[in-house]
């Protein structure tokens, strides 16, 4: 069952094991990735992952619910703002 908190929104929560595995929910959708920056958004806002090697190991965007693997170097949040509304794809955000 979804967490959800009492504005109806998932629960986001990020646990990070030796830097070299994290669990993220709370995904709203992933923004971008490759081996070196994944940008998540979540409940919280933007969510950068910054690292080498790193890899998306399971993605369950229903439930928000978002794992990465390899060495993690650091985690950065922002606001919204700016990244484009809800339900815009990628390439519209990206050609803005």
């Amino acid at each position: 069952m979804e967490d959800l908190n009492n504005t109806g929104r998932r629960s986001h929560r990020l646990t990070l094991v030796d830097r070299k595995s994290c669990t993220i929910s709370g995904v709203s959708d992933v923004l971008s990735f490759d081996v070196n920056e994944i940008l998540l958004e979540t409940e919280q806002g933007m969510l950068m992952i910054k690292g080498s090697e790193l890899h998306v190991g399971r993605l369950v965007l229903d439930k928000g619910e978002v794992d990465v693997e390899g060495r993690i170097d650091s985690f950065t949040y922002s606001e919204n703002a700016g990244y484009g509304g809800k339900g815009e794809s990628l390439l519209a955000r990206l050609f803005k």
